[in-house]
């Protein structure tokens, strides 16, 4: 229990790091500046970019993932007794932070005592598993543990775990098994951020004995980590998070060493941009603009407006169902909910430059879905049963955007057209550019084998250095969701012809 004086002085710390997290974790909305100056780094990548082994050779073919977050926040579900926390947190999974006039009573407290409440009767890896599948996500990255620090494993740091609840088992062990055996890689999320650890500081600690006390936390991390490496070898990465707080900034030298041994525990482990920073506190990329991790992990509810942006490094986005809620939230009236059609146009707006998509899911207490959740992920599955192939393994195309969807390329004579704007006339006109050796030959909607009509279309507008192909889309076709036009590319069979211009 806190008195007054301390619970004033936690209230204005919490809302300080809130502010500051918020600021420290606004992430890229366009392409990064690069640096003029080159410096000397210590403390920079440690893997080469565009790693080519098959660990990462499968994340950039993964297309779809799924997110789970999955704890005790899961219990109040964004609400307590009849008051919703929309107003006082900034999402449910950050409830423990709520504070203000609305928030219950002795709040922390109620929150930190939720393990003992927690026994998820409905939960059931496998039936997750079977969801995810059918969905046709290929990897998952599974909450271990947020910013709570409550651990979903029985860990041996810590007595604040799942061993401690009416539930017992070891949830990670579960959905790790349930993933891998449905042929999904598993990727872990992890918090370094605790709020309930004594020894966690949120500014660079000054003072010996605050050095010595965040020493602790740090070994107690590195502790966490390679007993999850150890308990869980089939894990192919790590997805961290909180990590944006000074006394972690500061470490740079523990964190690098701590890098370099998980990669050497465990050969081909994937770890996403922001884990760490370099000695001049840069974060996601170093001071000469370097990615620090194997893939960009920055695109939290964004996506980039521009292939260019990428600057060719490997990456994907996360993305949530309501505007800003990870973990589960009972009431989803009021906030606009992503539909099926917004979610496959991200999807192949991500693919179509070279990122995976990855739709989080907010189990509730018990252990179970929310109902909109298991709508979208039919459905999803549903389209994707279909049109996989336009998906999983493409790359970005150099073709000129069009204005009907996404291109995505699976070798040099195999482009999809994923439309989601289907022409009025119903000619899908594809542009290439005018000394192209490849040019739409035939083609097909996948999921229909009828061969479309295709035909070369030379405008002849002055100084266009485009030429194109019209693909027929027959007018008896009926599609209530966007479809993939399978296009073989080909020499062209045709010429424009060279006439005299008329003079001005």
């Amino acid at each position: 229990m806190m008195n007054n004086k301390l619970m004033l002085k936690y209230t204005v710390a919490l809302l300080g790091f809130i502010l500051l997290g918020q600021t420290s974790q606004a992430q890229w909305t366009g392409p990064k500046v690069k640096p003029t100056e080159k410096k000397e780094i210590k403390y920079g990548p440690l893997t080469d970019k565009n790693r080519k082994d098959a660990n990462m050779e499968a994340f950039r073919n993964y297309g779809l993932g799924q997110f789970i977050h999955w704890g005790l926040y899961a219990i109040p579900g964004n609400e307590w007794e009849g008051v919703s926390a929309r107003k006082g947190a900034a999402a449910s999974e950050w409830i423990r932070s709520w504070s203000g006039p609305n928030a219950p009573k002795n709040w922390i407290e109620t929150y930190d005592n939720l393990y003992k409440q927690f026994n998820p009767k409905d939960f059931d890896a496998k039936r997750w598993a079977k969801q995810a599948k059918d969905m046709g996500a290929k990897y998952m990255i599974f909450t271990t543990k947020h910013h709570d620090g409550f651990a979903l494993w029985p860990t041996k740091t810590t007595d604040y775990n799942i061993t401690k609840t009416p539930f017992k088992k070891d949830v990670v062990k579960a959905v790790v098994d349930a993933y891998t055996a449905e042929g999904i890689d598993v990727y872990l999320y992890f918090s370094v951020l605790e709020w309930n650890n004594p020894d966690y500081f949120y500014k660079a600690p000054k003072t010996e004995a605050e050095k010595a006390k965040y020493n602790k936390f740090l070994q107690y991390t590195r502790a966490q980590l390679l007993e999850l490496l150890a308990n869980y070898p089939q894990i192919k990465g790590f997805w961290f998070d909180g990590t944006w707080d000074q006394a972690w900034v500061q470490s740079y030298d523990f964190t690098y060493n701590l890098e370099k041994e998980l990669r050497a525990k465990h050969p081909g482990l994937i770890i996403g941009s922001r884990f760490r920073n370099d000695e001049f506190g840069k974060r996601h990329f170093d001071s000469n603009g370097n990615l620090l991790g194997d893939y960009e992990q920055g695109w939290e509810r964004k996506l980039p407006k521009d292939y260019s942006w990428l600057d060719g490094n490997d990456w994907d986005a996360v993305m949530t169902i309501p505007p800003n809620g990870w973990g589960y939230m009972k009431d989803w009236s009021g906030l606009y909910t992503k539909t099926t059609d917004d979610l496959l146009d991200m999807l192949m707006q991500s693919v179509s430059m070279n990122g995976n998509f990855v739709l989080n899911f907010g189990p509730d207490g018990l252990g179970n879905m929310h109902p909109g959740e298991d709508k979208l992920a039919k459905e999803l599955g549903d389209w994707m049963k279909v049109n996989h192939e336009a998906v999983y393994g493409v790359r970005h195309t150099d073709l000129p955007l069009s204005k009907l969807g996404y291109y995505t390329q699976k070798d040099s004579t195999t482009v999809y057209l994923t439309v989601f704007n289907r022409p009025v006339n119903n000619i899908a006109r594809i542009a290439v550019a005018k000394n192209a050796k490849l040019v739409p030959v035939s083609a097909q909607i996948l999921g229909d084998a009828k061969a479309l009509e295709v035909k070369h279309a030379d405008i002849g507008l002055d100084l266009d250095k485009q030429t194109y192909y019209d693909v027929y889309i027959p007018e008896n076709y009926k599609s209530n969701r966007a479809f993939v036009i399978k296009m073989k590319m080909g020499n062209p069979k045709s010429q424009s012809e060279k006439l005299m211009d008329a003079k001005m």
